[in-house]
């Protein structure tokens, strides 16, 4: 449902943090279409200390904030600029369990996917910025599970930990059933490569199979 700005009320600031340009142009386009004196981009970023300088300098009400960028990472943006009056709202294509949970560890106030319509993410800015923490369904469970112990976040982080960012992509998609082919196509890289950074998972895991991949990553609802 459209906001509808009060005379007394200016609209949200907003940074966009993503390294797509088309995705930034496409939110932009939305934000604009949607959300019309409700909320106002005063700024983008592509990478993590572009969107540090950025919102330095800018001071925005919130920052749309993706979860992997160039340069470490959205966390890394909020570990390096700490601010109460700047709030942090991640728009992700990931929905992965280790991406809400750490990112909402690291400090946002609240996580939704990019399949959210324009509508959907005005509400969710204007909701950030006046407070409230907002997670699309799914994901609110996620964290609900973690604070309820369901999910061990320690293990998960420490086990993820020893992955790299390209293994951590390569395990998830080997773990929801992909032969090594669709990962290659999937990644855009060789099958060769995605055989040795399977090897590399699991032996770092201490894992021997799919199959064992499979109920690990099932048991910390990394799928």
């Amino acid at each position: 449902m459209n906001q509808t700005p009060t005379p007394d009320r200016a609209p949200v600031r907003v940074v966009l943090v993503d390294d797509h340009a088309m995705f930034r142009a496409g939110v932009r386009a939305e934000l604009a279409s949607s959300g019309a004196g409700v909320v106002e981009v005063v700024g983008e970023a592509a990478d993590a200390d572009a969107a540090i300088a950025v919102v330095r300098e800018l001071q925005p009400q919130v920052v749309l904030l993706d979860v992997h960028l160039p340069g470490g990472g959205g966390v890394e943006v909020m570990r390096r600029h700490p601010s109460p009056d700047t709030l942090y709202l991640a728009l992700s294509v990931s929905d992965a369990a280790e991406d809400v949970i750490g990112t909402i560890r690291g400090g946002a106030r609240g996580y939704v996917t990019k399949t959210i319509t324009g509508p959907e993410l005005v509400d969710a800015i204007t909701r950030v910025a006046g407070g409230d923490a907002v997670f699309s369904p799914r994901l609110a469970g996620f964290v609900l599970d973690a604070f309820a112990g369901s999910i061990d976040v320690a293990a998960v982080d420490e086990d993820l930990d020893r992955l790299t960012e390209r293994e951590r992509e390569v395990m998830r998609l080997i773990a929801r059933g992909y032969a090594y082919k669709e990962v290659a196509k999937e990644l855009f890289i060789s099958v060769k490569t995605v055989e040795t950074h399977m090897s590399s998972v699991l032996r770092k895991l201490q894992l021997s199979s799919r199959h064992e991949l499979t109920k690990w990553a099932s048991d910390r609802r990394l799928l």
